[in-house]
């Protein structure tokens, strides 16, 4: 920060000039309501549409794919099957449809349909720099983008945008401290998911490990040890929704991950009678164990406070246990054990959506120590659990952390002071 500011300072202390965009860079095509004087260069790239890449994607390959997703997920090529497609050079992209964001890339490279730009002069714009620029500006970037279905962006808006072009030796030291940032940022991401990664290794051994019980411990089918197994209503088919004496609501759970309940994102409006049918059907208690029966099964959660107005969707199933013979973090914990997921995949039936029928799930055998034995087991697995969570909450939080303080940095970094008409740099 010291250098740009010692770099500002001395070689532009009035300011910086800015440019329209169409001023510094050139377009891979010729954009419809953008004058023509605009684009006096225009440099053409083949690009893949999605179906076409997946035909020639290898997981070895050693050219790269520019998508137009942010999913973050690197693909590639070769170079003998991409053939023409294989292009090269310094690029900066955004997409042409979807959700907005920049990507840059130096060397080969084949692409997706992307809006791809490169500097006319790089002794005047750096195109990592332009990147960075875009990256900082990419919410007026998206605010042109247009359309009711798949959003496309307005290229004469773009192309209009005013860009600063401070000397290209702050251009090339900005570059250098946001490179920096964006590294080690990586790195410490790399290192906390690899600690994550170790934890929850040796959580899985010592679940499986706590779960192996000598001759003594006794085997009983589920349904010995529960009160009753029920799954969820089908809300289109059952209730009245947001009609006009509706005035209730209910939550639907709609799965099962990492022992932790995921919601539907919205309540539906219901009346009395759906209401009624809706809480009685579910009758969720504190301590009941929620099973996936459908799609990922086998996924598991416990409620650990007596909900209201909560249904439950088709395909997730509700374990009561009678408390005086099974504790309910074990019934939870041992759903998940290996060796009792394998007992209950081979009762699975493949139809459109796997499942596992109820009938089958009440007749599987588990071991049942005693209480005090249960209760052992819950504790250490407990603390596991809240190890493992506690890592993989901090992770995120971490992350978000990090880009926030690199987002401030580069947004300070990218902030000119505007040198005026008639005035020396």
């Amino acid at each position: 920060m010291s250098k740009v500011k010692e770099l500002m300072e001395k070689l532009c202390p009035n300011g910086v000039p800015f440019q329209p965009l169409w001023s510094l860079t050139a377009w891979d095509k010729k954009f419809k309501g953008v004058d023509k004087s605009k684009q006096k260069k225009v440099i053409q790239y083949k690009y893949y549409l999605s179906a076409d890449f997946n035909k020639v994607e290898r997981e070895n390959g050693n050219i790269k794919y520019i998508s137009t997703g942010i999913s973050g997920e690197d693909r590639y090529t070769t170079e003998e099957l991409a053939k023409d497609y294989v292009l090269e050079g310094e690029i900066v992209c955004i997409p042409w449809g979807g959700t907005p964001n920049v990507k840059y890339h130096m060397g080969k490279f084949v692409t997706g349909d992307n809006r791809i730009a490169t500097s006319l002069d790089k002794s005047i714009l750096n195109n990592k720099f332009l990147y960075y620029w875009m990256q900082s500006n990419i919410k007026v970037i998206a605010s042109f983008y247009r359309g009711s279905g798949i959003k496309h962006p307005s290229m004469k808006n773009i192309l209009d945008m005013k860009i600063p072009v401070p000397p290209i030796e702050v251009q090339s030291e900005i570059v250098h401290i946001l490179d920096n940032f964006t590294l080690l940022s990586a790195e410490l991401s790399a290192e906390l998911s690899a600690e994550l990664k170790a934890r929850q290794k040796q959580y899985e051994y010592y679940k499986n490990e706590l779960f192996i019980f000598d001759n003594k411990v006794l085997w009983k089918k589920l349904n010995d040890v529960i009160i009753s197994l029920n799954t969820g209503l089908n809300p289109r088919k059952f209730f009245r929704l947001n009609t006009d004496d509706a005035k209730n609501y209910y939550v639907t759970i709609r799965e099962i991950k990492n022992n932790k309940i995921i919601f539907n994102n919205n309540t539906d409006r219901i009346n009395d009678e759906a209401l009624e049918l809706c809480n009685n059907r579910s009758n969720l208690e504190k301590g009941d164990v929620i099973f996936s029966g459908t799609g990922t099964i086998g996924q598991t959660a416990i409620i650990k406070e007596t909900p209201l107005n909560w249904n439950i969707k088709e395909g997730v199933y509700v374990l009561k246990p009678q408390k005086d013979k099974i504790n309910s973090k074990y019934l939870m914990y041992l759903l998940n054990v290996s060796y009792i997921k394998e007992i209950y995949r081979k009762k699975i039936t493949n139809g459109t959506v796997k499942s596992i029928p109820m009938k089958e799930l009440r007749n599987i055998n588990i071991p049942v120590p005693l209480l005090e034995e249960q209760e052992r087991i819950v504790s250490i697995l407990d603390r596991f659990d809240k190890l493992c969570n506690n890592i993989s909450e901090g992770l995120p939080a971490e992350i978000e952390a990090r880009q926030k303080q690199y987002e401030y940095y580069r947004n300070k970094l990218l902030t000119f002071k505007e040198l005026k008409v008639n005035e020396k740099i």
